[in-house]
């Protein structure tokens, strides 16, 4: 049957409809704000030369009303604008953060990743703030300026002239610190890699003495980022400095014109006034524009990079719900290469098990085992080939697959900020504890838990450190256990196993074949073999051999012991069987 889930939303529904009513809204604001200069006007060429009380009453009552009423709609228009921000967050957000999980897996390094996730907080905490005011205003600029031009054309022509000057220097900040925000992006990801890389590795950072060196390290690349940082707000202080220089004697030059026309007789004094209000109200929105171009310039580059991250989700809707999985696992001449640098890791490599097989892929380091492990997981895509599950390829499966029937342990065995339970049931929104402490009695840990102060509660805080690593290591493989999956992949799992462990690691392995289960095993150590059935060896990236453990791995046969003499050195060689 075709699953009903809802299509996942990659973008924000009706924005367009939003910002129509806010740019109504802005319409309706600018137009209130020219009280002002309509309060002066009136004051100066009626109230005073009427010396009419009441029309002075009238009008300030009026404006006072006005006033209000703009208050109420910059408001209105500002709250809208948070609210727009905190929706966006809202529905974008958790979608921004599943790339972010997965971007490591294709070679970025986390700091790309969290530079990735940052840009939806980008986004609302520009729309949060005067950015966006700005740029609301600045399309209503011609109602000044006719206004203007409506009390004497020479007033008119001199404001867009200070209009002009000022949207040039909105255009040469654009073009100044695009580059800059690119090289900001770079030093910034650079500097966060290196406060990553120091933090994960603390711990050897102090044993071996390699503390000040880190820190200089970092110190070299927020040097780097302090200056590109330097440079880009010296681009926006000078040009906001400028367009303010320009402001202010634009306004001047308004009263100064105003003032020469008004003892030519061609303005009146109320005009004058009235002239420097909007004048200087049509130039704020440029120059508040300029003053925020640094964010409008990051919320631009955010929202670009929020639809890049998006696009690259996968709509998983309107897949079939198959079966679950119960006969086999087919690796179909696949070839694998490194998300990074694109080097082949593994190739044209083929096997086939089926239910209650487990296999030990053996072989040197780099070989390539822990690719076709990862492979084999979807971890890394394939380039070619495919990996099948009871004959449908992997891709076919919806991510409720990976959950319900897929177990995985690690070679760096990482367990997350949470309960063992937690851990345990992989974070479950109802955990089973029938299913949690089953996994753990299979895993052999249970008598362990329970003698801890909280048991199954106790926290384990961030990366589980409170443990040993032989600890660490076994919730971990009751977390691949839990539920008992039809697919385990372990990636040397007895590496930090004491011999206790490792007799429970390999209980574990046979009771997931008793129940009809395949389990792939990373083995270094020949004591993770002991349960398995199928051995592949890996070397070069290839499976160079596959078959039953005990035509892959002969025992030993001791020879006699041979004694030969070389130039009067006699050496003794033992000899083995191959």
């Amino acid at each position: 049957m075709v699953r009903k889930k809802a299509a996942p939303q990659h973008k924000i529904e009706g924005l367009r409809g939003i910002f129509v009513y806010l740019f109504g809204l802005s319409g309706i604001i600018n137009i209130l704000a020219l009280t002002g200069a309509f309060y002066m006007l009136q004051i100066y060429d009626r109230a005073l030369t009427s010396g009419s009380l009441s029309t002075l009453l009238a009008l300030s009552v009026l404006a006072i009303g006005l006033y209000l009423f703009q208050g109420i709609f910059d408001i209105m228009r500002s709250q809208i604008l948070v609210r727009l921000g905190a929706r966006i967050d809202t529905q974008l957000a958790p979608l921004a953060h599943e790339v972010v999980i997965e971007m490591p897996r294709y070679g970025y390094s986390t700091a790309e990743a969290a530079e990735r996730g940052r840009d939806v907080d980008t986004l609302r905490g520009f729309l949060a703030g005067q950015g966006p005011v700005a740029l609301f205003d600045l399309p209503w600029i011609p109602v000044y300026l006719v206004f203007v031009w409506l009390l004497h054309p020479m007033l008119g022509m001199l404001t867009l002239g200070g209009a002009l000057v000022l949207a040039m220097l909105t255009l040469v900040a654009e073009l100044l610190t695009r580059h800059h925000a690119q090289s900001m992006i770079k030093v910034s990801v650079t500097r966060n890699s290196v406060m990553d890389s120091n933090a994960r590795n603390s711990d050897v950072l102090h044993a071996m003495g390699m503390t000040r060196r880190a820190v200089e390290r970092f110190e070299r690349a927020n040097t780097r980022h302090l200056e590109c940082q330097t440079k880009t707000s010296d681009i926006g202080g000078t040009l906001s400095g400028l367009s303010k220089v320009l402001r202010m004697m634009l306004q001047s030059a308004i009263l100064g014109l105003g003032a020469y026309l008004a003892i030519r007789g061609d303005l009146s004094a109320g005009s004058i006034i009235a002239s420097s209000i909007v004048t200087a109200r049509a130039l704020a929105p440029v120059d508040q524009a300029i003053a925020q171009w640094k964010g409008v310039v990051a919320a631009r580059r955010s929202y670009r990079r929020v639809n890049e991250t998006l696009a690259v989700l996968k709509d998983k809707t309107g897949v079939i719900d198959l079966p679950a999985p119960q006969h086999s696992l087919t690796v179909d001449n696949i070839t694998t290469v490194a998300p990074a640098s694109g080097a082949v890791l593994v190739s044209e490599v083929s096997l086939e098990l089926k239910a209650g097989q487990a296999l030990g892929l053996i072989g040197p380091s780099g070989g390539g085992k822990t690719t076709l492990a990862r492979s084999i997981l979807g971890i890394w895509p394939v380039l070619r080939g495919s990996i099948r599950i009871d004959g449908a390829d992997l891709r076919q499966w919806p991510e409720s697959f990976y959950r319900d029937h897929v177990g995985y342990l690690p070679q760096d065995v990482a367990l997350m900020d949470g309960t063992i339970a937690d851990n345990i049931s992989r974070f479950a929104e109802i955990p089973d504890a029938r299913k949690i402490i089953q996994a753990a009695k299979t895993a052999g840990i249970h008598e362990m838990v329970v003698h801890l102060r909280d048991g199954y509660q106790t926290e384990l805080g961030p990366h589980g450190t409170a443990l040993s690593a032989g600890q660490r290591q076994r919730i971990a493989l009751a977390r691949a256990l839990y539920g008992d999956p039809f697919l385990i992949i372990l990636d040397e799992p007895n590496s930090n196993l004491d011999a206790e462990g490792e007799e429970a690691l390999t209980k574990a392995i046979t009771a997931v074949r008793e129940r009809g289960g395949i389990v792939v095993i990373v083995a270094h150590r020949p004591s993770a073999l002991q349960a398995v059935d199928m051995v592949g060896l890996v070397q070069g990236g290839r499976l160079t051999a596959f078959g039953p453990k005990e035509q892959i791995i002969q025992p030993p046969k001791a020879r006699p012991l041979v004694v030969e003499k070389t130039t009067g050195i006699e050496r003794q060689k033992s000899m083995v069987g191959e």
